[in-house]
């Protein structure tokens, strides 16, 4: 009889402060993205701790009450009290780690770790670990590799504190001299991987974007690029437009690696879509770098598709971090529309409506829909279209009976709206982008 192993559960507590510039409502909303973020890598959650400072504590972030309160719970030093509404850490849990909800210095992790013995990650270390975990590409697992290391970096001399003396220093030649120290070592190591992935990342993206240039010259492809918050429904979007079986699920950054798929029933022009990496608050600078080459699909894009979760309470918070990243990428200027996706876990249908009715009068050019509902995917497949034919013309082509070899240009290259034929030939009353109807045009007069 099989045995059924299950995989040992993981618990960790949240830490942060509010700072007095950050409102109750902005604050809460950080630390439910970062309980997201753990949920998404594995840890469960079990109780929460918050200090409102004026600044952070400059040694260990938290003050010094706050720190010795979670080591006592961390250490299972009280049977009674609750904080925070949570009852006290069962002893049958033990804390895997601390979440800070800010990116914190080395000095400040090594002396938190110390003091309540326990390992600390900040919230660049978890996104940082979330995409190391989830990257699939090969270009992908380079840019984050990139991003890891630059975050180790200047932390290799508070690990180096934490082994103590032994082992830190490397000796000289013939025992003379201090030598070079092993975290001087690790640190040019990374200095040269780094620079072997970004020479790799430069081959990898001229490639791609040859790759992308053949296509988009031989198929005079149209480009939409889906972007906004993560988990704001991307990807179920995405295998609603196109049909495709991309990966589909509740969690933040469940997507890292661009997909690119056609339009579906497919169009004239003919459209292709691409998912590219959420976009969440405090995204390390460092991975908003080195996804540069990911988010290019946006640059590359003629629209994109600002999706938006018009079911989470602070949306125009992710409306405003999509806003500054597309910024910062220079893909501000590329005409977008903004899709208020997942209206269907707003409530009910009357709930649904008033949502509808205040968005549509905040953004009145806005989609109000729900990726689930194949009617209102139609009429959002129609409005892409319709973007995309808007600079299309209308042309009627003449084609003798002597030249029918020519009619599979005409369906290649243009939509035929209208065919007739008499007893000299066949008349086609066609749309297409204005280069493509010149060029036919002009190759049936010599035909004639």
């Amino acid at each position: 009889m099989p045995i059924e192993v299950r995989e040992k559960s993981r618990y960790a507590v949240v830490a942060a402060v509010q700072l007095p510039s950050v409102s109750d409502i902005e604050f809460e909303a950080s630390l439910s993205e970062l309980r997201e973020l753990a949920k998404t890598l594995g840890y469960e959650i079990i109780n929460t701790f918050v200090q409102k400072r004026a600044s952070f504590d400059t040694a260990a972030y938290l003050g010094f009450g706050k720190r010795q309160e979670i080591r006592r719970f961390v250490n299972n030093e009280t049977e009674s009290a609750e904080f925070d509404g949570i009852a006290a850490n069962p002893k049958s849990r033990e804390i895997d780690a601390i979440l800070v909800d800010h990116e914190i210095s080395p000095s400040q992790a090594r002396n938190l770790e110390k003091e309540v013995g326990c390992e600390v990650m900040d919230r660049t270390m978890v996104i940082l670990e979330i995409f190391h975990r989830n990257a699939r590409s090969r270009a992908a697992r380079a840019q984050v590799e990139i991003a890891r290391l630059g975050y180790m970096a200047p932390r290799l001399r508070e690990a180096a504190k934490l082994a103590g003396p032994q082992g830190r220093q490397r000796s000289g030649v013939g025992g003379r001299g201090g030598g070079e120290s092993h975290t001087e070592l690790d640190r040019r190591k990374i200095r040269d991987r780094i620079a072997e992935l970004q020479q790799e990342i430069i081959a990898m993206d001229a490639e791609r974007k040859t790759q992308r240039a053949r296509r988009q010259a031989r198929q005079k492809l149209a480009c939409v690029a889906l972007v906004g918050y993560t988990n704001a429904g991307k990807s179920t979007l995405m295998r609603a437009l196109t049909g495709s079986e991309v990966l589909v699920a509740n969690k933040l950054f469940a997507t890292l690696d661009t997909t690119v798929r056609a339009l579906y029933p497919e169009s004239m022009p003919r459209v292709l879509v691409s998912d590219t990496v959420g976009f969440i608050k405090n995204l390390p600078h460092g991975l908003v770098a080195s996804f540069k080459s990911t988010l290019d699909e946006a640059l590359d894009a003629s629209l994109l598709l600002h999706v938006i979760d018009a079911s989470d309470p602070g949306f125009e918070r992710q409306l405003e971090v999509t806003d500054q990243v597309l910024e910062e990428i220079g893909a501000d200027v590329v005409p977008r529309m903004r899709v208020f996706n997942k209206i269907d876990h707003v409530g009910d249908a009357t709930a649904q409506a008033k949502c509808e009715a205040v968005l549509r009068t905040q953004y009145p050019d806005c989609v109000v829909m729900s990726a689930r509902r194949p009617d209102e995917v139609a009429k959002l497949r129609q409005k892409i279209v319709a973007f995309f034919q808007q600079d299309l013309v209308e042309a009627e082509l003449f084609l003798p009976w002597s030249a029918q070899q020519l009619r599979g240009e005409i369906y290649a290259s243009c939509q035929v709206l209208e065919e007739r034929s008499n007893y000299e030939g066949v008349f086609f009353r066609v749309r297409g982008e204005p280069d493509s109807v010149k060029n036919l045009c002009e190759q049936f007069s010599q035909a004639l």
